[in-house]
């Protein structure tokens, strides 16, 4: 298995409105997505463009959201993922459960539009990490 790029740094925020403000008016983002709700993980996500990466806004669309969860601990919100980039998901997925990681479910399919699972942060050195099949096209 080969790591690939840093896609994007998941930021959790109780408003994705007040974020995207943030984002033009403090960091200067000139590239912001439209948002859009993501109801199979319960969220409602927003792509901000940076020049080597990207953020994703995630707001929780509901009290069962595990991003709710995430903002009752941290209420201004904060870093909630880094997502890095593999070739092959389910050759990832082997490799993280050989290595003991707990993957966090099945492969599924994520804002992208690419597989994505997850690996437990006490397996990442304390960070939630997110891993996706590399976009085709457009969708990168």
């Amino acid at each position: 298995m080969k790591l690939g790029r840093l896609n994007h740094i998941g930021v959790a925020t109780p408003s994705i409105a007040d974020s995207i403000t943030f984002y033009r008016a403090v960091m200067g983002a000139e590239t912001i997505h439209e948002p859009f709700d993501l109801p199979a993980q319960g969220v409602k996500v927003c792509f901000v463009d940076t020049p080597n990466t990207q953020i994703e806004l995630i707001e929780p669309l509901g009290a069962d959201s595990p991003i709710h969860g995430f903002l009752a601990k941290n209420p201004a919100g904060g870093q909630h993922h880094l997502c890095y980039e593999v070739p092959d998901i389910h050759a990832a997925k082997a490799w993280f459960e050989d290595k003991g990681a707990r993957v966090l479910g099945e492969p599924r399919i994520g804002a992208h539009g690419t597989l994505i699972f997850f690996v437990h942060p006490r397996d990442m050195g304390g960070v939630l990490t997110e891993i996706m099949e590399t976009p085709k096209g457009e969708a990168h």
